[in-house]
């Protein structure tokens, strides 16, 4: 399969696939509806990956050879200096990668060093407004907020999320909003409506989009008659 990159079939908006598990990459790829997918350390475990430059990167050409247009991998480390060694390792390994640096001071720090050195970022572990700001004055091309987990918190998840996005609209960011710990389809849309396009969403989440009982109906009775002779 070509691993040229494959834009979104509507232009602005992008779905990414939350998971380190090449099972559901294989799967759900080939969908064509996807830009490309995102990882963490915390997704690497629990598809059995070690959190290493040498498994990232093998990991990374698999992504790409199934059609992922952006394969995000998170730095990792503790300290400024250790994110950007493992930073610019993983930048390395292809011009697919986008590397997640957390929105902390640490991290801001290294981030800051990366981008001067032309690496892609995605600001992860954002929760408020305040910090997309950082992210966006930091030049990265994504900041990613946790809306269930924001919600988990206490915290109007869908409210300071929308609140990023005319934020970064009102500064003339080209930032995209990249909105991670989708619970529901309905989520999506809900924050698409409010002028959201970024999106990435675990291999479980996917098959809610189509689950619609009224339109299976349809089809099957599309396919019966197709049938009739």
């Amino acid at each position: 399969m070509s691993s040229s990159v494959r834009s979104s079939p509507v232009p602005g908006l992008r779905f990414l696939l939350d998971s380190a598990d090449r099972a559901a990459w294989a799967e759900w790829l080939p969908l064509g509806c996807f830009h490309g997918v995102t990882t963490n350390p915390v997704l690497l475990q629990a598809a059995g990956v070690p959190c290493t430059v040498s498994s990232l990167a093998s990991l990374a050409r698999q992504a790409i050879d199934l059609g992922a247009g952006e394969v995000h991998t998170q730095t990792w480390g503790r300290t400024r200096d250790l994110y950007v060694e493992h930073g610019r390792a993983l930048a390395a390994i292809d011009p697919k990668i986008v590397v997640k640096v957390p929105t902390t001071i640490e991290g801001a720090a290294a981030a800051a060093t990366l981008r001067r050195e032309g690496v892609r970022l995605t600001m992860t572990a954002v929760y408020t407004a305040a910090q997309a700001l950082v992210a966006s004055a930091l030049g990265a091309e994504y900041a990613a907020p946790y809306l269930g987990r924001m919600n988990d918190a206490g915290h109007d998840g869908f409210g300071e999320i929308a609140t990023m996005a005319r934020t970064a609209r009102a500064q003339g960011s080209s930032m995209r909003i990249l909105v991670a710990s989708l619970r529901d389809p309905g989520d999506v849309v809900r924050l698409a409506a409010e002028g959201l396009d970024t999106f990435t969403f675990a291999p479980k989440l996917v098959a809610g989009f189509f689950a619609d009982r009224d339109a299976a109906q349809a089809v099957e009775a599309f396919e019966t008659a197709a049938e009739w002779r």
